[in-house]
């Protein structure tokens, strides 16, 4: 059985991740649903202005965006990555599709974890899945007693 770490740290921000047990587990049973196991994940909650940075710097892309995640997996079926996701993006969504803070946050975490699966979400029809995926996920997650 391969170690299953998953990690929550900040950068240039103030904010507090509650109930990390429960995600942690959540991420863990989603992975393995997923025929996955994870290695080491690394969930880095940051400002939009240093999320910007790094997309500038890493991809060559000049705008704001809530996540991304960079693939570090070496074997397959084994998920190893680092996750950036942007609070003040988390927040605007949240607002903008009416839903809370704390679903968004859910919807944006499972997302970086389904793209180290393969889910893509470039087409329309894979973005279709995905928010199918994110959907089922997060009905999980709130329906888990932890």
């Amino acid at each position: 059985m391969s170690v299953q770490k998953i990690h929550f740290f900040t950068e240039d921000i103030v904010f507090r991740l509650k109930g990390k047990k429960k995600l942690r587990e959540w991420l863990k049973g989603a992975a393995l649903n997923e025929r996955h196991s994870i290695t080491e994940l690394c969930f880095i909650f940051c400002s939009d202005a240093y999320l910007l940075e790094i997309n500038r710097s890493y991809l060559d892309h000049d705008t704001l965006t809530d996540i991304i995640t960079f693939d570090n997996s070496t074997l397959p079926g084994s998920l190893a990555g680092d996750i950036y996701i942007s609070v003040e993006r988390i927040r605007e969504n949240a607002e903008k599709f009416s839903v809370s803070e704390n679903e968004e946050l859910l919807r944006v975490m499972i997302h970086g974890l389904l793209h180290l699966c393969g889910y893509k979400d470039k087409e329309k029809g894979q973005k279709a899945l995905m928010r199918e995926k994110e959907d089922i996920y997060i009905g999980i997650y709130k329906t888990q007693a932890i």
